[in-house]
């Protein structure tokens, strides 16, 4: 392959794998409260229609990914209600959150279906994009595409060198340790879980108002499940977050690049591909339950009960 199909699959790469890492991201920060929220692919959903409908509707792509983020927040406040403050469990809770946000999803956004606008377009960087192979890789993508970037940086900061992320870790770790210093256990992750649903929301905006601009149902094709993977894949570090998104949305290209190289296998056999890596990747770290178990923060999808 020459240089410059090489730097159009990694654009595409890069595209594909944003709303895997905006998801991923939030759900990250979500478990290392302590908190395992299932809602992913609901919240996306909620995420990507509300997004639409607020851009179609009033013109303003901006306030399309507000409305998406507030979305995405209002069904994990549901899911923090549930969870956190009645102690239901966390995994059926969030199996619940994903079946009531597809249907929700569909029902509220039937008469937009098919639809479309004009996305967010690519905004060149003066000087950057005009760098060798990473300036139009780096520099000249949507600014949804720079918000995730700037959303990475500050995400690794503040959870890597400031006491946000520590009180974050500490309550993951240990809650009760964490509440006898007096933290606010129940506040932190509610936090942490806000935070995660406005990830999802925006990315179900990325879905809907830049990558394509259009809505229709289910649009998310299970990236809400990809993402769950791709936490446990990165060991909950920010850094291997980063790379396994962009590997993730490489396999999901990899079935248009095999198809236009002139494989002759079925596309639907093609298009299984990421989830068949996705599947492939769990077992691998299931191989390695030890690594596992050291990685996964300790108190992950356990209630916490100050009276305890």
């Amino acid at each position: 392959m020459d240089a410059l199909l090489i730097q159009q699959l990694a654009i595409a790469a890069l595209k594909t794998g944003t709303p895997l890492l905006l998801i991923a991201l939030g759900e990250l920060i979500c478990e290392k409260s302590g908190v395992l929220n299932l809602g992913q692919e609901g919240m996306m959903l909620m995420g990507a229609m509300a997004g639409f409908a607020g851009a179609f509707y009033t013109g303003n792509l901006w306030f399309g990914v507000m409305l998406a983020m507030v979305a995405g927040m209002t069904m994990s406040l549901l899911f923090g209600l549930l969870s956190l403050k009645l102690n239901t469990n966390q995994v059926a809770t969030g199996l619940a959150l994903t079946i009531f946000g597809t249907g929700l999803s569909a029902f509220l956004g039937s008469s937009l279906v098919g639809a479309t606008l004009d996305g967010f377009a690519p905004f060149a960087i003066p000087g950057l994009s005009q760098i060798p192979f990473l300036g139009p890789l780096l520099f000249n993508q949507d600014l949804l595409v720079y918000l995730s970037f700037i959303l990475v940086a500050v995400s690794a900061y503040v959870m890597g060198y400031t006491r946000i992320g520590l009180t974050l870790r500490a309550v993951g770790e240990n809650p009760h340790a964490a509440n006898a210093l007096g933290i606010k256990v129940v506040a932190v992750r509610l936090g942490a879980t806000l935070f995660g649903g406005a990830m999802a929301g925006l990315a179900g905006a990325y879905l809907s108002l830049a990558y394509t601009p259009m809505w229709m149902e289910n649009m998310t094709a299970g990236r809400g499940w990809i993402a769950l993977a791709l936490v446990v894949f990165a060991s909950w570090k920010i850094g291997y977050l980063v790379l396994g998104a962009y590997l993730f949305g490489f396999a999901s290209i990899l079935h248009l690049v095999m198809q236009g190289m002139g494989v002759d296998i079925s596309p639907n056999l093609l298009a299984m591909i990421p989830y068949l890596a996705t599947i492939i990747v769990m077992v691998l770290i299931s191989s390695n339950a030890l690594k596992q178990k050291l990685a996964t923060p300790m108190s992950l999808g356990k209630p916490f009960d100050a009276r305890v």
